[in-house]
């Protein structure tokens, strides 16, 4: 997949455990797992929005384009 997922660099820079974000964002943490491993299909706007505002960032900084040719 060409979109990285840097949501475990921006939660170290925070200093922010996945249960204390699971927790703030009102997201299981299985389901914040897989997005934090890259194995998420989708997100959801609404997440995204949650995320961004627990970690005080943008979706670019959580989200990455990388062509892959």
């Amino acid at each position: 997949m060409a979109i990285v997922v840097n949501l475990d660099v921006m939660m170290a820079k925070r200093k922010m455990s996945l249960n204390e974000l699971s927790e703030k964002v009102d997201i299981t943490l299985s389901n914040l797992s897989i997005l934090k491993t890259g194995k998420a299909k989708a997100i959801r706007f609404s997440t995204l929005e949650a995320i961004c505002k627990a970690l005080d960032c943008q979706p670019g900084d959580i989200l990455e384009y990388i062509d892959r040719e």
